[in-house]
């Protein structure tokens, strides 16, 4: 285990509104502010989209299953935003949904549509020591303690 240390920063409450494009509009918004590293919560509802629901195989590198989901979802969700080496917000949000009796968890991926209305809040993590890159045994973009 490898870890850092700091503190609460900034805080921003942000609402993402129907069709939106869930990762796209908080991508910006990192850029916006320049939030280097972060923690967020989330919840809401998504109208389609795609999720990681792991691997399809436990190997490395893995093989990602991925799942389209549409129709709208109620949804709940964690993530962490770190910069790259070029200062791009890297996202990783991880996410519960429900829509009647069926349930998905995942990772959230590109393309995910709000549906009514997303409300996140962000924390800021300054003084952390910490950066998103891709690991060459794995071929993930991993966190990585500086």
């Amino acid at each position: 285990m490898k870890y850092t240390k700091g503190k609460i920063g900034r805080v921003f409450l942000a609402r993402f509104d129907n069709r939106d494009d869930f990762r796209q509009e908080l991508e910006a918004l990192s850029r916006k502010e320049k939030i280097r590293s972060a923690v967020l919560v989330f919840l809401g509802a998504l109208k389609e989209g795609n999720l990681v629901t792991g691997p399809k195989k436990p190997v490395i590198p893995p093989q990602p299953n991925q799942v389209k989901f549409r129709d709208g979802w109620e949804v709940l969700g964690v993530g962490t935003i770190f910069s790259d080496k070029k200062n791009s917000p890297q996202l990783h949000l991880h996410a519960s949904m429900g829509k009647k009796n069926k349930v998905l968890t995942g990772c959230v991926r590109d393309d995910s549509k709000v549906f009514l209305v997303i409300e996140a809040v962000i924390f800021e993590l300054s003084g952390v020591k910490a950066a998103k890159g891709i690991d060459p045994r794995t071929g993930i973009n991993l966190l990585r303690i500086l």
